[in-house]
């Protein structure tokens, strides 16, 4: 699409990733309220790709990764405006140019969004687990 472009590591505020989210299914799950836990999500990632129409944040592929075994993939996201225009899997496979081939990329699919990725060649996982801070027994 000629009017999106893609960055790689490209820095981006805690506000322009607080507003993309706010556009997408992700923001009823992330804590787009906390700015400081927003700030650290942006500043800690070690791994972004941006899609940009003119200088608005449209979408961002967010990992964090070895770059050579793991890739978790912990943010995807398109604004509601620019979807099924492609930006999605061009992110995508634009984080996975910056990975070595034996790399794995891993995510948690939003409920909204878990038909999108199995068309892609992504895999279903029954084995992931999660575990929240304070509930180690």
């Amino acid at each position: 699409m000629s009017d999106i472009q893609y960055r790689s590591n490209h820095p981006i505020s805690a506000d322009q990733f607080i507003a993309l989210l706010s556009e997408t299914s992700l923001g009823e799950r992330r804590p787009i309220n906390d700015r400081e836990c927003m700030e650290g999500m942006v500043n800690n990632t070690n791994l972004i790709i941006t899609a940009w129409h003119d200088d608005t944040l449209v979408g961002v592929a967010r990992s964090m990764t070895d770059f050579h075994f793991a890739c978790y993939l912990s943010d995807l996201a398109v604004h509601r405006n620019f979807q099924k225009r492609g930006i999605g899997k061009a992110l995508i496979r634009l984080t996975q140019e910056q990975l070595k081939s034996s790399c794995k990329l891993i995510l948690l699919a939003a409920p909204a969004a878990s038909e999108y990725y199995q068309p892609l060649g992504f895999e279903h996982n029954p084995r992931a687990w999660m575990l929240d801070y304070g509930k180690l027994k």
